[in-house]
């Protein structure tokens, strides 16, 4: 007999309740529930080897999170009518996910964990992204998968001043902060997210209202695993463990390891140092040592290395290159570097460089971001490109995977908050090819991005720069250091990966991943503090290189203006039939857009060349400018009367320049004074009341000589019945 569903609930605060249930869907994973909230159902399920694959060595964990368009009652775009791989959305959601659940496995467990999380069934105001790692860790827990702790992930949003814990889609649209925090009941795993120039303690006052709910949530996953009666982990292989082999590893490399990493050398020469040590270390056990001890030992060497670094950064205050615990590395950098492109910017901050361009193009370049629940149109695109050779090495060229999507998705977000609004016309895309790394390129291309984009001539108001700080922690003394720009030793050998983007007023975005327990906000406070002071020494030096955005764009640049009409306008400038459009774009070779939103037509007029530009904006300008009497325009004339002339003098405006209003002189006839084409200058001395009809004067612009006549209107026999066609309007 089928055993009954279990569920527990909790509010998460405004009336705003959570279900959490498990046993009634996917019965066979080794964990699966359904997260919901409002008409937002998620489903999670965790799956687990119950042995590690012969040799493996390391922890596979992949956690995919995806979408179902029918979850929104939507089709798929695609050709297929299916949904494909992962997107962007998708990926990111995924990381965010992954970067939370890893640290709660056992260091020693090896089996393969597969965590699937899927949007069964979508709500337009509740942001599913915001529930996922709930769903996942809320899997593991009422599953019998070893893990440490029980954790959850909520994002946290300023709106108007008030921090909101998960709020709505349309909330958030007007947030001026955006942060997904991850944690433990005492702990705080990972952060990320952004602002608009956010002060160091308003993150710190967002992670600990993030913290509270998270324990809730916490709680609420622990009664659902005592009522489903999980009280013990399965027992899974431990890896071999050799005391003789690892007491002989450290006798013959912890001196030696400790003596390199104290030189200050540069990457690859410190590599090669290590790579020598640990062939004599693999020399040492013999001639020909089983391939078991030779995997163990360089295991144990690896942990080693590990411990003297972190000892030497501790206890001596020095770092593998040789800086102080807070020094940025050397800084160059120059703009304009590339003749073509739009925007370009060479940054180069020790061992890690990043090429970037910025490309200007048309609403048509915009980007369509798709999800189930809305599809929307992005015109700011950020791409990075991380190639095989930037660490000296040889892979294959694939399409960007995750942390190609993920360092893209930080500058990205980073960069943003400096754009300029919906009225600047560009699509604008920005993209960081990395040429050299060794440690925190996507701080290099935030650096880089900010630099091509002034280049570009982007009206962007102030540099952005980022900088990767690291946390070394001894537990056995309570020792730790603070590192700023760290290498990607440091990286891998840390205790916080922390990355803080910002101008000199406040922080744009973050990204911070925590492997230790009991991190505290006094630390995190100090961390902040010191990713502050580096990041505006290198802001510092970027205002140097470039101290504002250019005027213009670079000559070969294309050229864009936006104007906004009345929306009653529109049909008057596509003309019947696009005929009008399309003569404007053909005499000036431009490309125009024309959109409605909401009262008004906003109209995107692009060019190669500025004279067409300047050409279309007129023309456009004067189809729904309203004429103003008083006003003097330039009129040509389009046909010839014996009472006479028809002319336009603006753009589809038509008046009639009567005989007697061409000259102070008496005019007998037309012959020999006005032929169609010539432009003359005429003044809107008035508008027919009744019937709309323009009435123009040249001689008005004429001084009067003493001799002329007293003027007196023509009689309107004179005019003739050909008048009433006149056109106006």
């Amino acid at each position: 007999m089928l055993s009954q569903p279990i569920e527990v609930s909790f509010d998460l605060g405004g009336g705003r309740t959570v279900t959490i249930e498990t046993g009634k869907l996917a019965r066979q994973a080794d964990g699966a529930v359904v997260v919901r909230q409002g008409n937002c159902m998620i489903l999670a399920t965790a799956v687990a080897s119950k042995e590690p694959k012969p040799g493996q060595d390391f922890f596979p964990l992949s956690v995919d999170y995806m979408e179902k368009f029918a979850s929104a009652g939507r089709i798929p775009g695609s050709f297929f009518k299916r949904e494909a791989k992962l997107n962007d959305y998708e990926v990111l959601t995924s990381r965010l996910v992954d970067r939370a659940l890893r640290p709660l496995f056992p260091d020693d467990y090896y089996c393969e964990v597969q965590v699937i999380i899927t949007l069964i069934s979508s709500d337009m105001e509740v942001m599913p992204d915001a529930l996922a790692c709930l769903a996942a860790s809320a899997a593991l827990a009422v599953s019998d998968i070893p893990i440490k702790e029980i954790i959850s992930e909520v994002r946290v949003a300023r709106v108007e001043g008030e921090l909101i814990v998960n709020p709505s889609r349309s909330q958030l649209e007007k947030a001026d902060m955006d942060f997904m925090i991850g944690a433990t009941e005492k702990n705080l795993m990972m952060v990320e997210g952004e602002s608009r120039e956010c002060s160091e303690e308003d993150l710190v006052k967002a992670l600990e209202v993030a913290h509270k709910s998270i324990q809730l949530q916490i709680n609420a996953q622990q009664e659902l695993r005592n009522k489903k009666g999980i009280t013990q982990k399965r027992d899974y292989p431990k890896p071999v463990q050799n005391n003789e082999i690892l007491e002989k590893v450290n006798a013959f490399a912890k001196d030696k390891i400790y003596e390199i990493s104290k030189q200050g050398s540069s990457k690859h020469e410190r590599s090669e140092a290590f790579s020598k040590l640990k062939d004599d270390l693999i020399a040492s056990l013999g001639e020909a040592p089983e391939e078991e001890l030779v995997k163990l030992a360089k295991k144990y060497f690896e942990d080693l290395q590990w411990e003297v670094v972190r000892n030497m950064i501790l206890d001596d205050r020095i770092r593998l290159d040789g800086r102080k615990l807070d020094e940025v590395r050397q800084l160059t950098m120059e703009t304009d570097f590339l003749p073509t492109p739009h925007g370009s910017a060479l940054f180069t901050r020790g061992e890690t460089q990043s090429l970037t361009t910025v490309t200007l193009g048309t609403p048509l370049d915009e980007l369509l971001i798709e999800s189930a629940a809305k599809s929307d149109y992005s015109k700011f695109i950020l791409h990075y490109n991380f190639p095989p050779f930037s660490t000296g090495e040889i892979k294959f060229l694939r399409a960007p995977g995750r942390r190609e999507i993920g360092h893209g998705n930080l500058a990205m977000r980073s960069l943003k908050q400096m754009m300029p609004g919906n009225d600047y016309p560009y699509t604008v895309r920005v993209v960081s090819d990395i040429l050299e790394s060794n440690g925190s390129s996507s701080m290099a291309t935030v650096c880089a991005g900010s630099l091509a984009l002034m280049d570009a001539g982007v009206p962007f108001p102030k540099h952005v720069s980022g900088v990767a700080m690291g946390l070394i922690t001894r537990s056995s003394d309570q020792k730790y250091a603070i590192l700023t720009d760290i290498l990607g030793d440091e990286d891998h050998l840390g205790d916080m990966d922390f990355k803080v983007t910002g101008t000199r007023d406040g922080i744009c975005g973050v990204q911070m991943d925590i492997k230790i327990d009991g991190l505290s906000m006094d630390t995190m406070r100090e961390a902040l503090e010191q990713a502050r002071k580096g990041r505006l020494h290198i802001i510092d030096a970027m205002y140097a290189c470039v101290s504002a955005a250019r005027e213009e764009v670079k000559p070969h640049a294309p050229r864009m203006e936006k104007l906004f009409i009345d929306k009653e306008f529109i049909g008057a400038v596509i003309g019947p039939q696009g005929k009008v459009i399309q003569e404007i774009q053909r005499t000036t070779g431009t490309t125009i857009n024309i959109e409605e939103v909401g009262t008004v037509g906003e109209v995107s007029i692009f060019s190669p060349a500025k004279e067409g530009l300047d050409k279309a904006v007129a023309w456009i300008k004067g189809i729904v400018a309203v004429p103003s009497v008083g006003e003097v325009y330039e009129a040509t004339v389009k046909g010839i009367k014996e009472f006479g002339a028809f002319v336009e003098f603006m753009p589809g405006k038509q008046g009639l320049l009567h005989i007697s209003e061409i000259s102070w002189k008496r005019l007998e006839s037309m012959e020999g004074v006005l032929k169609e084409g010539d432009v003359v200058k005429v003044k809107l001395v008035g508008v027919d009341q009744k019937t709309g009809k323009f009435k123009l004067s040249r001689k008005a612009l004429m001084p009067k000589p003493d001799f002329a006549p007293k003027h007196r209107p023509a009689p309107d026999q004179e005019r003739g019945s050909a008048e009433s066609n006149v056109p106006h309007n």
